[in-house]
């Protein structure tokens, strides 16, 4: 069974939606939105499809969040099928809580992105909340970018947070 696009529940209390298996020892890799429009992207098609190819196999642990699951009901469709095809049990989905608002908030605050750019702060937010290994984005403007990279880990260093690992789907993929 795949996870419905359609079944958000904003400001839900509960983190993880869906458990993995705490003894495995896969990466967990919170995937933006850009990442399954990437699948249907001509530029960005192959390394996109690989990536989630893999999640699907399990090779990763996928992890999204109700911003993902939001912005994916406004795409179109062969987008969308892109995250129906994983298999649920292997789909970490994260709530937006107020502790992830708030570390948005300060990344907007600090300059790391600007006030328009909120559904980002909130996606870098709940990937450093919820701690995963990696957050992958095809955003070169406002995500997969050194200047940004440094501002949104010098406000995770501030209030307390880990260092987030940012990377595009080709340097977690490679070119093989």
């Amino acid at each position: 069974m795949a996870v419905t696009v359609r079944s958000v529940h904003f400001r839900s209390q509960t983190r993880v939606l869906h458990h993995r298996d705490p003894t495995a020892m896969r990466s967990r890799i919170y995937d933006d939105t850009s990442v399954f429009g990437g699948c249907e992207d001509v530029e960005f098609l192959d390394h996109s499809r690989s990536l989630v190819s893999a999640m699907a196999t399990g090779e990763y642990v996928m992890v999204i969040s109700e911003v993902t699951l939001f912005e994916l009901e406004k795409a179109p469709v062969p987008v969308r099928a892109h995250l129906e095809r994983i298999p649920e049990s292997l789909i970490e989905v994260l709530s937006l809580d107020a502790e992830a608002e708030a570390l948005a908030a300060e990344y907007i605050r600090d300059g790391a992105v600007g006030k328009n750019q909120r559904a980002d702060a909130l996606h870098i937010a709940i990937a450093t909340v919820a701690r995963v290994d990696v957050l992958v984005s095809w955003n070169f403007k406002h995500i997969v970018n050194l200047r940004r990279i440094h501002a949104f880990n010098a406000v995770n260093l501030k209030q307390g947070y880990p260092v987030l690992e940012i990377r595009n789907p080709r340097e977690v993929i490679g070119d093989e």
